[in-house]
């Protein structure tokens, strides 16, 4: 069963950009519910980077998510130093 999450979205960015940051967050929600593909993630987490580049503001999203969801997104982050682009990860 799929579950639907509030994303923290910054009402400064534009439409681009919020598009880009919910991605990143399905598919950290896909990593915990089948798994994700490592190139997939890193791709999203890249341009989510883009967006938030600041190390504070992303700790505060990845709080602001959790809170709603219950999973925490660095431990997925965390996996992509390690994987290969082929790799599936999950949590």
């Amino acid at each position: 069963m799929e579950k639907s999450y509030s994303y923290p979205l910054d009402l400064d960015w534009n439409t681009e950009e919020m598009i880009k940051v919910v991605k990143f967050f399905q598919l950290v929600e896909e990593g915990y519910e089948n798994g994700v593909k490592a190139s997939d993630l890193s791709d999203a987490y890249k341009y989510f980077k883009e967006i938030v580049p600041s190390k504070a503001e992303e700790k505060t999203l990845f709080r602001a998510f959790k809170s709603v969801s219950n999973l925490e997104s660095f431990l997925l982050v965390k996996q992509l130093n390690t994987s290969d682009p082929n790799d599936i990860l999950k949590v």
